[in-house]
């Protein structure tokens, strides 16, 4: 900074904001909680040795991973961004669940129309339904699992899995989960999705 306004670095720390001060390209004066927040979770001098041991046009980089983390942090200072991180992660495993569940229904019901001579006898693309993907909540896990249940009933397990196994070139890539769907699929639906809130 020089002759300006010192860094918000600097102005916090009251200290003169030099020339080539290393803070001064990453936190501004005029956002000044941005190097607080930092400050406070990692320290101004660590920050400033992991800068300096960084080539330039990584710092960069470096500082808005400190500010993502050292936010993440505040909100959840047991975990930071790995609670977040593990939150999503364990979302997406339950929504690739609930996708493999669909995906077997559409199919039963394909074979059912089938059996009473209502469908067709080409190979038909599986196609789920976005609803089905995005919905959740309770009715949605206990619609979901009603209609497995009576699925379940008109058509035996093996009978899906030969189906599945008939169909995969047509129908693309079958999914793992669907493989021993008869055995498996009354537990396919867990339980509704529950954390905090990660920004509170």
């Amino acid at each position: 900074m020089g002759s300006g306004s010192p860094c918000a670095s600097c102005k916090l720390l009251r200290r003169r904001c030099t020339k080539d001060c290393i803070f001064a390209p990453f936190f501004p004066a005029d956002d000044p909680h941005k190097f607080a927040i930092v400050h406070k979770v990692f320290g101004a001098s660590n920050v400033s040795k992991m800068l300096q041991e960084l080539p330039v046009q990584q710092r960069g980089d470096a500082v808005s991973s400190l500010v993502y983390e050292a936010n993440a942090r505040m909100r959840d200072p047991v975990y930071g961004c790995v609670g977040a991180i593990s939150f999503l992660q364990n979302q997406v495993s339950q929504l690739q669940m609930q996708l493999a569940v669909a995906q077997a229904e559409i199919l039963c019901i394909q074979m059912q129309q089938r059996h009473d001579g209502g469908g067709p006898d080409d190979d038909v693309d599986v196609v789920v339904p976005p609803s089905l993907v995005a919905a959740g909540g309770a009715d949605h896990h206990h619609h979901m699992t009603v209609a497995m249940q009576q699925h379940q009933a008109m058509v035996a397990p093996e009978d899906v899995d030969a189906f599945l196994m008939q169909n995969a070139a047509g129908a693309g890539a079958i999914p793992a989960q669907l493989m021993g769907y008869g055995a498996a699929s009354a537990g396919a639906m867990g339980e509704p999705l529950k954390r905090e809130s990660l920004w509170t």
